[in-house]
């Protein structure tokens, strides 16, 4: 590198320095291949670190040789010396690489033909000294340089309007040898503007779409040609692995919007409206609990299923509905359920006693009191308490009143004999 700079010096002076065989400069960001430190890393860079996404990044073919340090750190040169066009890039898409006039100034070259590019005899002028793999023998002399688009929404001219300097998403740049795909930006470190609120977001919008590419549909775009691209971990815990069957519906809870900016509502609804009838969605024994759930949070139900459709279709089936084909046949209950002398284990005063929330899951208490009730009432006048019942009915009085009402009023005495 000493003979590199020396005769670079000497090449701005206007001074012819003697023929020496061509410096080498490692292909590596460090000598040896050395690894780059966490500190040298874009921001956002994990330890250890593989990389930017390849799906948003796609691998790249360097062959190029250009030391980082030698121009920035030691010559003092700034970025857009040589990346002349990255404060006015609008898209992503634009070539901000140096093109070989861009060298000529300092190297003694000419690129003005690239089918005839010509230079002196100095060290710093020489093809091979930049180029990898320079053979002037070979038709294709100089080694195509492969940097494929990224798949990414990016405006450097926003970013540096509003004085983000280049460290700031690439990195220490200045720290390394040849700049590898390895110093592009992680969005992690992306996320520390955009993900702030108010006023000091600014421009730095957080819909994902802001940055990546979206589809007509306005859904973000996910497959393509270098793989499909999947949320990380960090991102509300949405790495999709293979647990995510399982995590998915904490994630949906917290942050839905998250999901929609990939997926679509019928995307879920493949699964949860029956069509892929996934066997984790309800509980193995939910046909028998459903109506509990129902009664507490109507609405849940009826995000994915249509009260007219899905509920009173099979409610008529089995004959729980009091109309449709099968009403008159079917029942829920077994024969002699409601009978007034029943004393068994399928008797519905035995099966009140033991669950009565299954009960009041499909009824009110005025279907109870269509028997229970007095007669002046309506009913028939039977008793719902058992012969021990006025013993400790002072204590179920004081502890909910509202029971007793159903049938008793407020100043009968019945009650009154409770108090």
């Amino acid at each position: 590198m000493a003979c590199l700079l020396a005769a670079l010096a000497a090449a701005r002076a206007g001074v012819t320095a003697p023929p020496r065989e061509a410096a080498v400069i490692d292909m590596a960001p460090l000598p040896g291949n050395q690894s780059v430190p966490g500190p040298w890393l874009p921001p956002g860079a994990p330890d250890p670190d593989n990389g930017p996404s390849s799906v948003i990044f796609p691998p790249q073919r360097i062959t190029i040789r250009m030391s980082h340090k030698k121009h920035v750190k030691d010559l003092g040169e700034a970025c857009v010396k040589c990346h002349r066009d990255a404060k006015s890039s609008r898209q992503s898409s634009d070539d901000l690489l140096p093109a070989g006039k861009v060298c000529d100034g300092c190297h003694q070259t000419h690129h003005d033909d690239l089918r005839a590019v010509t230079g002196t005899n100095d060290d710093i002028a020489r093809c091979a000294l930049c180029h990898a793999g320079y053979d002037p023998r070979a038709e294709g002399r100089v080694a195509p340089f492969e940097m494929p688009r990224p798949n990414l929404r990016f405006d450097h001219k926003a970013h540096a309007d509003h004085n983000i300097a280049c460290g700031q998403c690439h990195g220490s740049v200045e720290e390394l040898e040849v700049a590898t795909r390895d110093q592009l930006p992680r969005m992690k470190g992306c996320f520390g503007c955009h993900a702030m609120t108010g006023a000091a977001q600014g421009g730095a919008k957080s819909q994902c779409t802001t940055c990546h590419l979206a589809d007509p549909g306005g859904q973000m775009k996910v497959l393509f040609s270098s793989g499909e691209l999947k949320p990380p971990r960090w991102l509300g815990n949405a790495q999709h692995t293979a647990d995510f069957l399982e995590r998915h519906k904490r994630v949906a809870a917290d942050n839905g919007a998250l999901c929609a900016s990939c997926h679509t509502e019928r995307y879920c609804t493949d699964c949860h409206d029956g069509r892929v009838r996934p066997r984790t969605v309800h509980p193995n024994d939910w046909i028998s609990i459903h109506p509990m759930a129902a009664r507490q949070n109507s609405p849940r139900c009826t995000s994915c299923h249509q009260e007219q459709s899905f509920c009173l279709g099979c409610h008529q089936r089995i004959g729980v509905a009091m109309s449709g084909p099968n009403a008159a046949l079917a029942r829920f209950h077994p024969p002699g359920f409601g009978a007034l002398n029943g004393r068994g284990p399928g008797h519905h005063a035995w099966e009140a006693q033991r669950n009565l929330n299954a009960c009041v899951s499909c009824h009110t208490e005025h279907d109870c009191a269509i028997c229970h009730a007095a007669t002046g009432r309506g009913g028939l006048a039977v008793d719902p308490h058992p012969p021990s019942f006025r013993a400790n009915c002072t204590a179920q009085l004081r502890r909910n009143a509202r029971p007793c009402f159903v049938c008793h009023e407020p100043d009968s005495a019945e009650l009154e004999s409770c108090r």
